[in-house]
């Protein structure tokens, strides 16, 4: 071995020696601290419904990117006051909350049928589209656009929403296209991935998921409300749009094609936290959160 070789490991392991540590990787709260006002977006008040209970207010954003026809009609109905004391009629456990009117008390309005399925669609162009790194069980590839979980298929030419807890879908018979958005339903419980591409999906509940998941399960078969049950009353839903301003949520969503978003994702994949000794490495789509907050009203 040369001299000035010799000479070159001590000046290495001193450079390394000296070298500054690694940066710790940061929690999911303090990627949220560190968040710019242009990490976050608002919602679209057009794409918003508030679904009035008792016990609050659930907020659900709606998605038109990908099931158009769907929320045209959901929009349509909210609109007419379709919905207005109707009741939940379904609350199964570890699976969905849902809403409807089973014995017709509410005639349809005017223009309101079967809809294409809308269980998939092919991939808008420029869609953003944040790649959750770990792969996916029910999908070639999976991820998050515009604040949605979302798989897609470069093979099929196609993209479809994740059934992941808060998620709202669309009640149908056997046949694909008996589903208007007269019957809705919202994920409760692990997500019911199996139902991808099977059901339309139409939004995320954003706020008061927890007035739905915590009401009491029904005894009938599939979690239905038995005859001598008391289903809870939905008081109106309504288009955000449609409400004064004054009576709007003012709430904002971490958007997820930025780099505090893909940082967020890696503190879930590898928990930081004092508490987790041995970090995952991995995330499934549906673990992934995706952040709400209060925002000013302008």
């Amino acid at each position: 071995m040369s001299a000035n070789f010799k000479f070159l490991i001590p000046c290495a392991l001193a450079f390394l020696s000296n070298a500054a540590p690694a940066a710790k990787p940061l929690s999911m709260p303090e990627v949220l601290a560190a968040s710019s006002p242009a990490d976050w977006r608002p919602l679209d008040p057009e794409n918003t419904l508030y679904v009035e209970l008792p016990g609050g207010r659930v907020i659900i954003e709606l998605a038109p990117a990908f099931a158009p026809l769907h929320v045209v009609n959901i929009k349509t109905l909210a609109r007419a006051g379709y919905f207005d004391g109707l009741s939940v009629i379904r609350e199964q456990d570890n699976y969905v909350a849902q809403w409807g009117d089973p014995d017709n008390r509410h005639p349809l309005p005017a223009g309101i049928g079967k809809v294409a399925p809308e269980f998939d669609s092919g991939e808008p162009a420029h869609m953003a589209f944040t790649r959750l790194p770990d792969g996916d069980v029910y999908a070639p590839e999976v991820g998050f656009s515009n604040g949605f979980p979302v798989a897609r298929s470069a093979k099929l030419h196609k993209v479809w929403l994740a059934h992941c807890y808060g998620m709202v879908g669309v009640g149908r018979d056997f046949d694909a296209e008996s589903g208007s958005g007269a019957e809705l339903y919202v994920v409760i419980g692990h997500a019911p991935r199996h139902l991808d591409r099977n059901v339309a999906l139409v939004g995320r509940v954003l706020k008061g998921v927890e007035l739905l998941s915590s009401l009491p399960r029904g005894s009938a078969e599939m979690g239905f409300y038995a005859k001598n049950e008391k289903p809870l009353p939905i008081k109106s839903i309504r288009v955000a749009a449609d409400v004064p301003v004054a009576q709007r949520s003012n709430l904002e969503v971490i958007r997820t094609d930025t780099p505090t978003f893909t940082a967020l994702i890696e503190s879930r994949r590898n928990r930081p936290e004092e508490f987790f000794k041995v970090p995952a490495g991995r995330i499934e789509l549906c673990n992934v959160p995706i952040p709400v907050r209060e925002h000013a009203a302008h």
